[in-house]
């Protein structure tokens, strides 16, 4: 199996866009990017922005080899309605429309469902179902909360699965600081995830305290109760600076164990560039 995360906080812009591919099949999870509108008082940089192209073209690219294509939920950093075109002739399983759905997201996938109408080979939904494309299993858990409750709607997390081998993709689960999302991904027994994080750099507004207990908590059952050697943390927790500290626990756990806490880019042998919590910084140094 191979597994490429396309874009991502750690690589600069707002996103879990992965592509994998199997011998039977060729997946990509959550098609879209998107940059934080406002940080720290400032608009994006035009660093950001160049960035935001870049792995948008490379999400294109991929979509272009893909057989699959999975919407976890419909928040424009993880889709993007404005270009339908990349969803012709894939198979597209997606978050269910209308149920467990908060009245924004209801709206923007009857509007997404309309931009592809006629252009995918079908449309399935997704929620707590599970697919067999070749020798390759894509298992879906049933809607989980955006965080640790409904204000932001619903997500699923999704597992693929070649003979031994199992990727999970937690999606927005922020943590996970909740018991059903962390139990599907212990049920699935992954030996590689890719998780979104504590939303740490709103910690103490729109996250509180007791998430980022429950949710180190939680990711230090899944390193005890799964076969997981590479466990990627990243999106909401990479708009951190300080993302390593705030979890410093799970470090001498991890190396206890075997296994890898790492971002995205380290993921992919490249440096973090943490764009957006750089914000401040790349304005000084360069405002025009």
């Amino acid at each position: 199996m191979r597994i490429i995360p396309l874009a991502s906080e750690s690589l600069g812009t707002r996103s879990m866009a992965t592509y994998i591919e199997t011998r039977g099949c060729r997946i990509l999870i959550d098609p879209g990017v998107a940059l934080g509108p406002w940080r720290y008082g400032l608009k994006p940089h035009k660093t950001e922005l160049e960035r935001r192209s870049q792995h948008w073209t490379a999400i294109k690219s991929y979509s272009e080899n893909s057989d699959i294509l999975i919407i976890t939920h419909y928040h424009y950093d993880h889709y993007n309605p404005r270009e339908p075109e990349i969803f012709r002739g894939k198979t597209v399983l997606v978050k269910h429309p209308e149920k467990n759905i908060n009245f924004s997201q209801k709206r923007r996938s009857a509007y997404f469902l309309r931009r592809i109408e006629g252009l995918p080979l079908e449309v399935r939904r997704s929620d707590g179902q599970s697919f067999e494309f070749g020798n390759t299993e894509i298992v879906f858990s049933k809607p989980v909360f955006h965080g640790a409750d409904s204000r932001l709607g619903y997500v699923t997390e999704v597992a693929v699965k070649e003979g031994k081998q199992v990727f999970l993709h937690t999606s927005d689960v922020e943590g996970p600081c909740l018991d059903a999302q962390t139990l599907f991904v212990i049920d699935q027994d992954p030996d590689i995830i890719f998780c979104d994080g504590p939303m740490t750099y709103m910690l103490g507004s729109h996250y509180s305290p007791q998430n980022l207990r429950d949710s180190i908590s939680n990711i230090l059952k899944i390193m005890d109760k799964t076969r997981v050697k590479k466990f990627i943390l990243d999106h909401h927790f990479l708009r951190d600076l300080n993302w390593r500290e705030s979890i410093r626990e799970l470090f001498p756990a991890a190396e206890e164990k075997g296994l890898e806490i790492i971002s995205a880019a380290e993921f992919r042998g490249l440096k973090n560039d943490l764009l957006e919590a750089r914000r401040k910084e790349l304005w000084e140094k360069h405002p025009e």
